[in-house]
Parts: structure tokens; sequence; C-alpha cells
């Protein structure tokens, strides 16, 4: 153990620990220097525009702020000075109001003296009847001239359009004859059309006619009921169309 202690050289190289201790802290001041340098380096002409131009714009944001709010000021002062007019006006007319039934409650002392004056003439039973009978009577002539109004107007009449498919009775059947007396079936409210002959197969054809009917007045089932009563002709009818007009 002794002689390891006398071995140990740490004073020896105390000259060494010195020296390195010199240069780690010569190191430190050349960094300290560079950054002295730095920020010692004057601003470059870029970032010099970049700052007048962001003062600039701070300038004229500020300017515009301001006559905003010279705008807003005004306005709110504007407004102030309508309010004030309105509140007048309406105080005003409150006024009036209140004041102008005075007149006649004057009056009305010398209003009612007549009314005690003629007392004993006035029914009041009977006046009340009369205003009745005016009511009513105002009444009825205003029905009247309603009902006379609504009389006036056109009344839309409802109309239906057909295609009757009629097949005849055989293949020897004259269609000119059947088409002849089918349009022989005339009522109120029926129009017969135009028509044509629609082949069917193996020669056989088909009349095929239009008509327009009035709702109220013909019915389908009635109008195809009456073309099947001519069973010398017909062997049956269908609609082939239908259209509200």
């Amino acid at each position: 153990m002794a002689t390891t202690l006398a071995a140990d050289r740490f004073w020896v190289d105390k000259a060494n620990c010195h020296n390195a201790e010199r240069q780690y802290y010569e190191l430190l001041s050349k960094e300290m220097d560079g950054i002295t340098t730095l920020t010692a380096t004057p601003a470059s002409g870029e970032v010099l525009d970049r700052v007048v131009v962001i003062e600039k714009d701070n300038a004229d944001l500020r300017k515009l702020i301001d006559s905003l709010r010279s705008v807003c000021l005004e306005t709110q002062s504007r407004v102030t000075a309508l309010e004030k007019k309105v509140n007048a006006e309406l105080a005003g007319k409150t006024v009036v109001s209140r004041s102008a039934p005075a007149p006649a409650s004057k009056a009305a002392p010398a209003k009612a003296e007549k009314v005690d004056d003629d007392d004993d003439d006035v029914d009041l039973f009977g006046s009340e009847d009369e205003e009745d009978e005016e009511a009513a009577r105002v009444r009825e002539e205003r029905l009247a001239a309603y009902a006379a109004k609504k009389s006036k107007k056109p009344q839309i009449i409802a109309k239906s359009s057909l295609i009757l498919d009629v097949k005849p009775w055989d293949d020897e059947t004259d269609l000119k004859v059947m088409e002849a007396e089918i349009r022989k079936i005339e009522t109120d409210g029926l129009l017969w059309g135009a028509s044509k002959f629609v082949p069917v197969a193996f020669g056989i054809q088909k009349l095929s006619i239009s008509c327009v009917v009035e709702d109220d007045k013909v019915s389908i089932d009635w109008l195809t009921e009456e073309i099947e009563k001519l069973e010398d002709y017909v062997q049956s009818v269908d609609v082939a169309a239908f259209n509200k007009i």
C-alpha cells in the first residue's frame, strides 16, 4: 500500500492539469469572442428594409384605426341626437293626446242638459231595435252583393278526353256502319271526335274513336253500356286513353 502511494505522480502532473485548465478557458473565451463579434455585426440591408416596411404598415394601421374610431364616435353622436329628437316628439304627442279630450268634457254638460230636456221624447229601447235592424239590413245587402259577384265568376267545367277501342262483332261487320251507329248516341255533354280503323290480326280491324265528355253530365260507364247495346255491330268496348282537360 505504501509502495502504491509512493508511486502516485498526482502532484508531479499538476503542471499538466493547470495546462489543460488553461486551454479549456482559452477555448471558452474564443467562443465568447465569436458571440460578441456576431452581436456587434451590423444588420444587413434586407433586414433593414423589412423593418422599414413593418413600421410603415404599423403607421398605416394606426391611421386606419384612428379614422374608424372617429367614424364610430360620429355615428354614436348622431344616433344619440336622433334618439333625443324621437323621444321629444313622442313626449309631445303624448301630451297632445292627453289634453285633446278636454273640450269634449267641457261640452258634455250642455249635451247632457239637452238630453235631459228631451228625455220624455226618447225611446231608448226603440233606438236599439232600429240599430239592430239597420245592421241586419247592411249585412243582408253585403251578402247579396257577395253572392251576385260570386255568381258572375265563370264556372270551370270539368271535362275528360277519351279514346275508345270498339271491336266489331265479327270479321264481316261493316266498320263504317258501326261508326255511324255509334255517332248516333247523343246527349248533353258528349262530343264525338276523330276516328280511325286499327288492324288487330288476321285482317280484322277495330274502331278507335275519340270523344270529349263533361264529367258532371256524362258517365263513362253509361257511354260504354250504350255502345255495347249495339249488339249487331259491337263485341266489346275498351277505354284506350283517358285524360282530364
